[in-house]
C-alpha cells in the first residue's frame, strides 16, 4: 500500500497542517497583545497589521482543513464503527469549522477599529480602542467555548483508536484524555478564567495525546483490516 493510498498516511499529513493554529492562538496574542492596556494593543495591531492578517487567514485556514481532517479519518475508521465515525466527523470538523470561520470576524472588527478607518472618526482613539480590545475578548471567548468541540471529538475517535486493531490502544486511551483535558480548560475559561492558566499548564501533557495520535500516523502509518474483521472490533470489546 503506498503513501498516497493509504489512508492513516493521509489523514496524519492533512493533520501536520493544523500545526498553523498556534500562529493565531499563541504566537500573536504572545507579540501584539498587551493585557490590561487596550491602547498598546491596538497600536502594535495597526504597526503589525501584516502578522495580525496571517492570523485571520490562519484561524480561515484552520477551519477548512478540520473538515478535510475529519473526513480523512472518516475514512480510515468507518469500517470499525460507522456511527462512531460520523460523529467524529460532526463534532472535529463541522461545528469546530463554523466557530472559527466565525471568529475570524472578531479579528476583522478589532483590525478595522486599530486601523481607524474615515466611518470609525465619530468615535475617540481610546474608544475604539477599547473597542477592539472588546473583540478581542470576544474572541478568545470564542476558543473557549470551541474547545468543548475540541474535547467531544477525541471521545468517538478514541473508542475507534482503542477499538481499531490496527493502531495501539494506548493512543485511544490518551485520545480520551486529551478530550476531558480540553473539557477541563473550555469550562475554567468559561466559569473560572482566572484558573485558565493554571489548568493549561497542569493538563499539558494530557494534550499531548493529538499530536501523539498524528505523529504516529505519519511515521507509522495505519492500515485497516478486511471490512469482516473490523465491524466485529468494537462489539468484541
Amino acid at each position: 500500500m503506498s503513501s498516497t493510498d493509504n489512508p492513516g498516511r493521509v489523514a496524519g499529513f492533512l493533520y501536520l497542517l493544523l500545526l498553523a493554529a498556534p500562529l493565531r492562538l499563541i504566537y500573536i496574542p504572545s507579540k501584539l497583545f498587551v493585557h490590561g492596556n487596550a491602547t498598546a494593543t491596538a497600536n502594535n495591531i495597526a504597526a503589525h497589521e501584516t502578522l495580525f492578517r496571517f492570523g485571520i487567514v490562519g484561524d480561515l485556514f484552520t477551519g477548512t482543513m478540520v473538515i478535510f481532517v475529519a473526513l480523512a479519518l472518516y475514512r480510515l475508521f468507518k469500517r470499525v464503527d460507522q456511527n462512531l465515525a460520523v460523529l467524529m466527523v460532526i463534532l472535529g470538523g463541522v461545528l469546530p469549522s463554523a466557530i472559527y470561520f466565525f471568529n475570524a470576524l472578531n479579528d476583522a472588527a478589532a483590525l478595522t477599529l486599530a486601523r481607524g478607518a474615515d466611518f470609525l472618526s465619530v468615535f475617540e482613539k481610546p474608544q475604539r480602542d477599547a473597542l477592539a480590545m472588546l473583540f478581542l475578548r470576544l474572541h478568545h471567548q470564542e476558543v473557549a467555548a470551541a474547545e468543548i468541540f475540541w474535547g467531544l471529538w477525541l471521545f468517538p475517535l478514541g473508542v475507534l483508536t482503542y477499538g481499531s486493531r490496527f493502531l495501539p490502544r494506548f493512543l485511544g486511551v490518551w485520545l480520551v484524555i486529551n478530550g476531558f483535558a480540553y473539557l477541563a480548560m473550555s469550562f475554567t475559561g468559561l466559569l473560572l478564567p482566572q484558573y485558565e492558566d493554571v489548568v493549561s499548564n497542569v493538563t499539558f501533557p494530557a494534550q499531548l495525546g493529538e499530536l501523539a495520535f498524528m505523529l504516529w500516523l505519519v511515521i507509522k502509518s495505519a492500515k485497516p483490516q478486511p471490512l469482516g474483521a473490523a465491524a466485529s472490533s468494537l462489539a468484541a470489546d
